[in-house]
């Protein structure tokens, strides 16, 4: 009796130990399913809601690049809101990183690629050398054997400029073979021993690492059709052809092994899409490196790393507020790619101190008004000198390609800084139509249906209203609950400004104020209200289409003076220039009568994520709301790009 109990209690130990080890071998494939997911890469997938608007997987291999000089070198590849990165190459002139990424195409989506190269000879700060773009889209449509093709590199500073080459290969996959791909590299994971052939115990880990119960009870029944000679074993292609064909009758995994996200088996293209781009951040091939926003952020390396995990900056998608964001990311509309808008650091940090604090609030109350105010005019009347001419030369943050006389003819920067742009530089949108309604500046665009909707996802001034924007004698109770867009200017912006509206100017009228800084920073200070506080021309203009329309042009920090091309009376048609902005960033905002506007569905939902929108002079921004419920003509002839 006791050595029999001795013997139980003997297998029953064996029996758990064997269960024990069991199912730490389970745990420890999880971990690997997971080991190299990148959470904010992969654990977001957009979602196709159209299907007819898929048009496939794209595969963009980085090859390798030829350079001017020796260096370490490193290449990110923009693509939509995601940016991705290679690694660092030795020393040399002809880097070699055969780095690949899987993209997905929409018709309607990004397509457009930019492709960053990078020398990292310094430990903080990684140099833009030379950059190409490449439209995904016309690349796989074009009538070539050849997936690969050598690119020119531009100098980020002059585009017509050649500063290297490199070489890249993108082919579509056919979903099939996407299928059975994505199969082989999941079942590589069991392959214990690495002989290509899997045992019914190492695919049995498999299956029950997905927690699929239904599969887990069809698994001998799948292992056994796959293995034709009963020997035990099946061929990697074998299981994996079976495989995927099994997962096009019924899905074996209910969520993702790599990210653990949910997936709607039902949905089997979004299912496909999402295992496809979400397996390949863990397969430990030359897969490029994803989770940052921007190619800026990117270079960085662990550089930006440490500073996240230290919170010495903040990168996000959009500004909720001014006090935490270091950076300002925006949505290029052209693009449709994230970008980075350039400040420096220290300005940033000195318009933190002011407009994100009582105490800078309070200091701008005791004197610093007149302070800002006399340096705009001091700032004004050098711009506005012979010898500031040396300094254009120094501003090479714009397209020279489009501005209309060559840089000999300014005679001083604040003729440069108000240049003219060649005529068709920014196509109008429908210029025969007068009800659609088009973007007024070159800038970065916040679109709200109401004020209440602009309060809460952008200006944060306690005290703004539409009345005190426009003036009680201006604001007629149709613009009380109306829309709003905002068009914000950046020193370096084409700064002459356009109608968004055909129609007749019925009143101009100046309003006094401050000139505080129009940078978001200030927008979103709590303790300031700068679109109410500061000088600014509120027009008002009469339309057929749109009802009134209330054109305000405000004055910023540096701003000398705004100047008007068209005066009260006058009948003007959408996409004429109305006016321009002398030296300094500044803001034109549009307001628009209730329920007389929907504008464009893309500006809406960017401005709900607080993230500002670049657009450019002439862009759609909206149609009629009586249209809108009705339906919508052809508009093929409107036009987005620049």
């Amino acid at each position: 009796m006791g050595h029999g109990s001795s013997k139980e209690e003997s297998e029953s130990s064996l029996a758990g130990s064997e269960k024990s080890a069991r199912g730490s071998r389970r745990s420890r494939l999880k971990q690997r399913l997971h080991l190299h997911s990148r959470a904010k890469s992969v654990s977001h997938h957009k979602r196709l809601d159209d299907a007819g608007d898929f048009a496939g997987i794209a595969l963009l291999t980085l090859v390798q690049a030829e350079m001017k000089f020796k260096d370490k070198w490193l290449a990110c590849l923009a693509f939509g809101e995601q940016t991705f990165r290679t690694n660092i190459s030795p020393q040399t002139d002809k880097p070699v990183w055969n780095s690949e990424k899987k993209l997905l195409l929409e018709k309607n989506g990004p397509h457009l690629a930019r492709i960053s190269i990078f020398e990292t000879n310094k430990m903080s700060r990684n140099n833009l050398v030379g950059y190409c773009e490449i439209d995904l889209l016309e690349f796989l449509a074009r009538d070539s054997d050849s997936n690969s093709e050598t690119l020119d590199l531009l100098n980020p500073s002059t585009s017509d400029k050649i500063v290297g080459k490199i070489c890249v290969s993108c082919s579509v996959e056919d979903p099939i073979e996407t299928e059975k791909s994505f199969a082989r590299r999941i079942l590589s994971i069991v392959d214990y021993n690495e002989d290509g052939n899997l045992s019914f115990s190492e695919f049995s880990d498999l299956i029950n690492a997905f927690g699929n119960q239904v599969a887990a009870n069809k698994k001998e029944e799948i292992f056994k059709a796959a293995d034709k000679n009963g020997d035990g074993v099946v061929s990697m292609d074998e299981l994996a052809a079976l495989l995927a064909i099994q997962q096009e009758k019924e899905p074996l995994m209910n969520c993702c092994p790599v990210c653990g996200e949910t997936l709607e088996v039902s949905d089997k293209l979004n299912y496909m899409i999402h295992l496809t781009l979400c397996f390949d951040e863990g397969t430990g091939k030359q897969v490029m490196t994803g989770g940052f926003l921007t190619d800026k952020q990117a270079s960085y390396g662990w550089m930006f790393k440490l500073s996240e995990w230290a919170h010495v900056s903040s990168y996000d998608i959009g500004l909720n507020s001014g006090s935490s964001a270091a950076h300002i990311v925006v949505f290029d509309r052209r693009t449709k790619r994230l970008v980075e808008e350039l400040i420096d650091e220290k300005i940033v940090l000195s318009m933190r101190a002011i407009y994100q604090s009582k105490l800078g609030l309070g200091l701008l109350d005791t004197g610093a008004k007149e302070l800002l105010q006399s340096i705009s005019e001091k700032q004004g009347r050098k711009m506005n000198s012979v010898e500031s001419a040396k300094d254009i030369p120094k501003f090479d943050q714009i397209n020279l390609a489009d501005v209309k006389h060559p840089l000999e003819h300014f005679k001083t920067f604040n003729e440069f800084f108000v240049r003219e742009l060649k005529p068709g530089a920014r196509p109008i949108a429908c210029m025969d139509r007068d009800d659609v309604a088009v973007c007024a500046a070159d800038s970065r665009l916040m679109a709200f249906k109401s004020v209440d909707e602009s309060l809460r996802f952008w200006i944060k001034g306690r005290k703004f209203s539409i009345h005190g924007l426009l003036g009680k004698d201006q604001c007629s109770s149709g613009f009380i609950d109306g829309s709003l867009v905002i068009f914000r200017l950046a020193p370096q912006d084409y700064h002459r400004f356009h109608f968004p509206v055909s129609g007749t100017i019925q009143k101009i009228v100046n309003i006094p104020g401050c000139l505080y800084t129009v940078n978001p920073i200030a927008v979103n200070s709590k303790y300031c209200n700068v679109f109410t506080e500061n000088k600014r021309v509120v027009s008002i203009i009469s339309t057929a289409e749109f009802g009134k329309v209330a054109f305000v042009a405000i004055g910023a920090t540096m701003v000398g003076s705004v100047t008007f091309s068209k005066k009260e009376g006058d009948h003007i048609k959408k996409g004429e220039e109305f006016g321009y902005f002398s030296f300094g960033g500044s803001t034109v905002i549009c307001v628009f009568e209730k329920d007389a506007i929907e504008i464009d569905e893309d500006l809406l939902s960017n401005s709900a994520r607080s993230l500002e929108t670049l657009v450019s002079v002439g862009m759609k921004l909206g149609v009629p709301k009586k249209q809108a419920k009705t339906g919508l003509p052809n508009l093929e002839k409107c036009v987005l790009q620049d």
